[in-house]
């Protein structure tokens, strides 16, 4: 699984949607998601996100939080994918991939926050004007999300 955590040293900062490189996509594979940080252009606030790579080899980007808890993260670092849906470990809801939707659990019908992306000569790019890429990965020093609370119904 492709993590991309890093502890931000080598990230480089860029302005909203300006088309900074993300990954490559050899840093995916198909049933895959991997974690970055991006920067809400209008509060400023740095915010978890993911790429997931599915089948038919398109990227999609989400913000890293179910819409049921929003201090829940999909991907805590060991992977969002399950089965081919994104999974909630906290209370196992699914979302597709490709969509976002949640098709199962207590947010049913919600729908994840678009992160904007392109692929073009092998390189995952931020083409979302509402954010700016921070880091691959995300802030080491960031508290534990709930998704890893006692409690937790889903082991991955």
């Amino acid at each position: 699984m492709a993590d991309g955590d890093t502890d931000g040293a080598d990230a480089a900062e860029s302005a909203p949607g300006d088309g900074a490189q993300i990954a490559s996509v050899t840093d995916l594979q198909a049933g895959d998601s991997f974690r970055f940080t991006v920067r809400d252009r209008d509060s400023g606030d740095e915010q978890e996100a993911i790429l997931v790579a599915l089948s038919d080899g398109s990227i999609t980007g989400w913000l890293n939080y179910c819409m049921h808890w929003t201090d829940v993260t999909l991907d805590s670092g060991s992977g969002a994918v399950r089965d081919g849906e994104l999974v909630c470990r906290k209370h196992a809801a699914t979302f597709d991939p490709t969509s976002g939707v949640c098709t199962h659990g207590p947010c049913e019908g919600a729908t994840l926050t678009t992160v904007d992306v392109t692929v073009q000569d092998g390189t995952v790019s931020l083409t979302d004007p509402d954010y700016e890429f921070v880091m691959q990965g995300v802030d080491p020093g960031d508290p534990a999300d709930l998704s890893t609370s006692p409690g937790s119904r889903i082991g991955f």
